[in-house]
C-alpha cells in the first residue's frame, strides 16, 4: 500500500544543557507491506543540495537512510549501540548511537502515524548529546 503523506519531522539536540531544535516539513510517500513501513522524501537545504531520505521502520527498529549531498545509514535499535558514518563534502564523521526508547504509534481514525525517538549520539569519540526525534505523517489531501 502506497500514500502520500505531509511529513513534519522536529529532531531536538541537547548539548549539555545548549538545546537546537530543528523543523523539517516535505511531502512524501509511505510504503506499507506487513509490518514494514517505509517513508520517503527529497529535502533541499540549500539550491542544488538535494538529499534523499528512506526511513524504515520495523518491529525491531527503525532505520534512516540519507543520500545525496550527505549520505547516512542511521540504525535505532532499542537498548543497544549501533555504528554509523556521517558523510559531507568536508568529510566523514564516526557515529554510536544508543537508543533508549522507540514508540510507533498509527492512529486508525484519522490515518495519522507518529515515530518518537529518544537517543544519543557520540560524534567521533566526543561526549554524548541527547537527542530526540519526532516524525508525524498526516495523509496528503488532494487539491
Amino acid at each position: 500500500m502506497k500514500q502520500h503523506v505531509r511529513i513534519k519531522l522536529q529532531t531536538m539536540i541537547d548539548d549539555d544543557g545548549e538545546i537546537e531544535y530543528n523543523t523539517i516539513k516535505q511531502v512524501g510517500q509511505l510504503f506499507k507491506k506487513g509490518h514494514l513501513d517505509v517513508v520517503t522524501y527529497e529535502e533541499e537545504p540549500e539550491a542544488g543540495q538535494v538529499i534523499r531520505n528512506l526511513i524504515s521502520i520495523q518491529d525491531d527498529g527503525v532505520n534512516i537512510k540519507r543520500s545525496g549531498f550527505i549520505t547516512m545509514n542511521q540504525k535505532f535499535k532499542q537498548n543497544q549501540k549501533t555504528e554509523s558514518y556521517y558523510e559531507h563534502p568536508h568529510g566523514a564523521i564516526h557515529m554510536e548511537t544508543f537508543t533508549d526508547d522507540i514508540v510507533y504509534e498509527h492512529d486508525q481514525t484519522t490515518g495519522k502515524h507518529e515515530l518518537r525517538i529518544n537517543y544519543s549520539v557520540r560524534l567521533n569519540g566526543m561526549d554524548a548529546r541527547k537527542h530526540k526525534l519526532l516524525l508525524i505523517m498526516t495523509k496528503e489531501v488532494a487539491q
